[in-house]
């Protein structure tokens, strides 16, 4: 059985780590005012991503945090998916030229479908897909698309996308459980890679994550947050364990 890669992410606001609980930018915990040592300590324990996110360009659209997104690119040698305020293909050639080596789109991928295409040509993206119920949410989760997950799925796996980093809003930060039917209906309709975001709360999250199987499709990847911050798992064990065929 193959495993999806670890991406412990680094949200970023106003140059610290911190996490929203469900996208709320009222409900914030800081973690931490060093995000290069951060990443480095993933990195350490066996990381294959860093997955980091400008939380301030999320919802401005200004590349508020671009400086320290750069030093953690640049400090790693695992590689860096970087997403938050990607408005233009200078924006995401910024971040390639900073050394990040993949790009997520959200919400200019939903305003603007042929950029996704335009990236692609040029490096490596992915479509951000942020789920509130079954609709999809723009500008830092703080407003309806309008799009329902399915159709957005089927029409952008044909545009360049090399990955779907999908999180269900309600159950982000929540340490509740990932949305595996939610995944499992996103596997059946794409074969796009799928990198599921939102929920892991304990070691059997994962292993429920890793064993999901739709006709032999399986997820790329996964997004780690507040599970890592709050100590409820613990990325190096993680990493030997699933490595170990999940024993």
């Amino acid at each position: 059985m193959s495993f999806p890669a670890l991406f412990p992410a680094i949200d970023l606001r106003a140059g610290h780590c911190v996490r929203l609980l469900q996208g709320n930018y009222d409900r914030e915990t800081i973690y931490g005012d060093d995000p290069v040592a951060q990443a480095l300590a993933f990195q350490e324990a066996g990381a294959d991503w860093v997955h980091v996110v400008d939380l301030d360009a999320a919802r401005s659209g200004k590349p508020v945090n671009r400086d320290v997104v750069t030093a953690i690119a640049q400090a790693l040698d695992v590689p860096v998916q970087a997403g938050g305020g990607v408005r233009s293909l200078d924006d995401a050639r910024a971040l390639f030229g900073a050394g990040v080596s993949r790009v997520v789109l959200g919400t200019a991928a939903i305003e603007e479908p042929d950029l996704v295409g335009a990236i692609a040509d040029y490096g490596s993206v992915a479509v951000g897909l942020d789920v509130r119920k079954d609709e999809l949410a723009v500008r830092g989760w703080t407003e309806g698309s309008g799009l329902r997950i399915d159709d957005t799925l089927v029409r952008y796996s044909d545009l360049g996308t090399e990955a779907f980093v999908i999180t269900q809003i309600e159950r982000d930060g929540t340490l509740e459980g990932p949305d595996l039917d939610g995944l499992a209906k996103a596997l059946a309709m794409t074969k796009v890679d799928v990198v599921a975001s939102g929920g892991v709360g304990r070691p059997a999250d994962l292993d429920d994550l890793a064993g999901l199987d739709v006709a032999g499709r399986r997820l790329a990847g996964v997004i780690l947050g507040r599970s890592l911050y709050e100590g409820t798992v613990d990325l190096a064990e993680t990493v030997c364990r699933l490595a170990s065929g999940g024993n």
